[in-house]
């Protein structure tokens, strides 16, 4: 049996348990194997019977001293025992499982694993896990599960697999010896069946070395592969008459940002590069100096946003930047009308064109694309990215991403991407101050609200959900606050609301009303987030601000600040976690975004900051981004020294990797091959 053999090749897997296996993504050997445990069950450090609690989940140990009568009845069948250890005696009840029940003999010793039912003068056990004492197998596998594959099913699936398995070390006996790894077959055996915390620790660290090598290399490849020539080539142009049109002096970091665009768009092969910058950083005033100097090599720029809020926005903005310069800015978005705006493209007329996904519509044609922006780039799908730079050949192409990523990290999840970061706040910037509150100062923040827009400024309030029914509890929801803020403490001030369920001319018509200054304070929910920028508004309150990411709170509160009055953050929670605590000190200790973005990530790990579907990485099994963060920096040079002597992988020592690599990036164009 061979990891590439189909899962019908294992034994008891047929074809009806093969498509249940297939919806679970397991279709090969190999794909089994590599269905890494969730959890596992810890049968190290059990408690003493007379130490159990109710309610409590429990490991314990026990001798069988007595087994009942079972009671069985055609619907159902229970069945139970009584064990001791010497310091107790519990009674185990096992519903439906009369093969569990023989299997527990009476007076061996087990050690057993379930919730403990009762008070503490009538303590049960309720069907729990067990094991033989002396067992060596202490940690057992837990397994993410589907209908018709049971935790048994999974095991004994899994353990013919590497009976039966040969097993292709993927990586060389001088890179294992050199970096201190266990071997691929041990490693895959320890991972699902450890005898022990050490063997796991190895077996993982061994499998998380060989996913981020295997990712390093992909993206690198792929970085590589982009390096082709490009038709789009650009030559130097007269970027001070840009400058000197402008009404402040950039800032150093967005000196050096436009400057190693420009060297990648003058090089011969597309930019590939990735704009990373904290809120406010001037990520907008880059793109408007690399749609100048596209303009002024004769080619046309596309920018393409996730809202129709941002990208009208947007487009305000480089018009502001770039028409005074001779440089025609054309919107297209659901709402534009279209027809206009298409002839305008194509015949070269509009320079520059800012819009949503309106942009890759089959009818939109541009008369010579040479370069192409995503602003918040994790909203958009490799797709969609892709659709939009097909539309030119192989233009230079800039994403942007508002969300701070430690510079190392940046590099070893944008592999693919070279890195320009916005590390430099524009000068005269007003530091915002933020405090983290609970409920009981409500009346003391809306009577600060108010003179506030009294004095003239304007307001948003935050709320986690649109409706009553997402909350699922008491938590605030955006239509019914509105109302009752409306009819009581705001009446009589102008107030609108705005939400991602709304029509988009109505959200269209909020965001202008608040632009405008005719609406004095937006309930909105996170539709805010990305991007609006109103000078005027300078105090935001975000309610139950547990219920949001670090990272997402920073956002929010980029949203004030952005004028030259003193502006205000408040963060609302009744929580008194420890992990609540933690997160709103961070906020308001710093307002350096990189700084909140690694306290977001050792707090709520790399799954819910950057999940695959936001940057269009494979999805890591057994990997940790920011745990693993020693052997992201051995892999990455390993990766870069394999490249260089085998670009391909064609080398026989380098066939398990290439292997790798194309399930990893299955569906992806790695090495010429999808």
């Amino acid at each position: 049996m061979r990891e590439s053999d189909s899962v019908t090749a294992i034994k008891g897997v047929g074809g009806k348990r093969a498509e249940t296996f297939a919806s679970m993504g397991i279709t090969t050997v190999g794909g089994l194997l590599r269905s890494y445990p969730r959890d596992y069950t810890d049968y190290t450090k059990p408690v003493p019977i007379c130490g159990l609690r109710p309610d409590e989940t429990s490991v314990f140990s026990g001798t069988v001293i007595r087994k009942l009568s079972p009671y069985i009845s055609p619907r159902y069948s229970i069945f139970k025992l009584v064990v001791s250890d010497g310091t107790g005696d519990l009674l185990i009840t096992i519903f439906n499982s009369k093969y569990s029940f023989d299997c527990l003999e009476q007076g061996k010793d087990y050690r057993f694993c379930g919730k403990i039912k009762g008070s503490e003068l009538a303590m049960e056990c309720m069907s729990p896990s067990f094991i033989k004492l002396g067992d060596p197998n202490v940690l057992v596998p837990k397994y993410h599960l589907t209908a018709g594959i049971s935790m048994n099913i999974m095991s004994n699936c899994v353990k013919d697999a590497l009976d039966r398995c040969t097993l292709e070390e993927p990586l060389s006996d001088s890179v294992r010896e050199r970096f201190g790894l266990a071997e691929y077959a041990v490693a895959l055996k320890n991972v699902h069946f450890p005898s022990g915390h050490e063997e796991l620790a190895a077996a993982r660290r061994r499998l998380a070395f060989d996913e981020l090598l295997t990712l390093q290399i992909g993206l690198r490849t792929m970085k590589r592969s982009a390096k082709k020539t490009t038709p789009a080539v650009m030559k130097d142009a007269d970027m001070e008459r840009f400058y000197s049109a402008l009404k402040f002096s950039p800032t150093g970091a967005q000196m050096r940002s436009i400057g190693e665009c420009i060297s990648d768009m003058k090089s011969g092969s597309p930019m590939n590069r990735l704009l990373q910058g904290d809120v406010g950083s001037g990520k907008t005033l880059v793109a408007a100096a690399l749609c100048y100097f596209s303009s002024e090599n004769g080619f046309q720029s596309a920018l393409m946003a996730p809202t129709e809020i941002l990208a009208k926005q947007h487009a305000a903005t480089l018009a502001d930047f770039l028409e005074p310069l001779g440089i025609t800015v054309a919107l297209l978005t659901g709402s534009t009308v279209k027809k206009p705006v298409y002839a305008a493209v194509e015949s070269g007329q509009a320079q520059v064109i800012v819009g949503t996904h309106a942009l890759i519509q089959s009818a939109v044609h541009f008369r010579a694309l040479g370069l192409v922006i995503t602003d918040e780039q994790h909203r958009f799908g490799v797709r969609q990215r892709t659709v939009l730079s097909s539309k030119g050949i192989s233009p230079h192409t800039l994403v942007m991403s508002a969300t701070p990523i430690p510079r190392t990290l940046a590099f070893a999840v944008y592999g693919d991407l070279d890195v320009s970061i916005l590390d430099e706040m524009p000068k005269g910037r007003i530091p915002i101050r933020t405090y983290a509150v609970d409920h009981s100062y409500r009346e003391r923040v809306f009577s600060f609200i108010i003179k506030n827009i009294k004095a003239g400024f304007q307001a948003y309030i935050v709320c986690p959900f649109v409706e009553k029914s997402e909350a699922m509890s008491d938590k605030a929801s955006a239509e019914e606050y509105y109302a009752q803020l409306r009819d009581t403490w705001f009446s009589g001030i102008p107030i609108g609301l705005l939400h991602g369920k709304m029509k988009q001319a109505d959200k269209d018509k909020t965001m202008a009303a608040f632009k405008s200054g005719e609406i004095k304070l937006l309930i909105a929910t996170t539709v805010i987030e990305v991007g609006i920028d109103v000078p005027n508004a300078v105090i935001i309150l975000i309610e139950n601000a547990e219920q949001f990411g670090l990272s997402q709170l920073h956002q929010l509160r980029g949203r004030v600040g952005r004028g030259s009055e003193q502006s205000h953050c408040i963060l609302m929670t009744d929580s008194r976690s420890d992990y609540t605590k933690a997160r709103m000190d961070t906020m308001v200790r710093t307002s350096d975004g990189f700084e909140i973005a690694n306290e977001d990530l050792k707090l709520r790990g790399p799954g819910n900051f950057f999940g695959a579907q936001q940057h269009g990485l494979p999805e890591l099994k057994i990997a940790d981004i920011t745990a693993d963060t020693m052997l992201l920096h051995d892999t990455s040079e390993l990766a870069e020294e394999i490249l260089d002597s085998d670009p391909e992988l064609k080398a026989p020592e380098n066939a398990g990797l290439r292997r790798l690599v194309g399930e990893l990036f299955a569906g992806r164009e790695i090495f010429g091959v999808n």
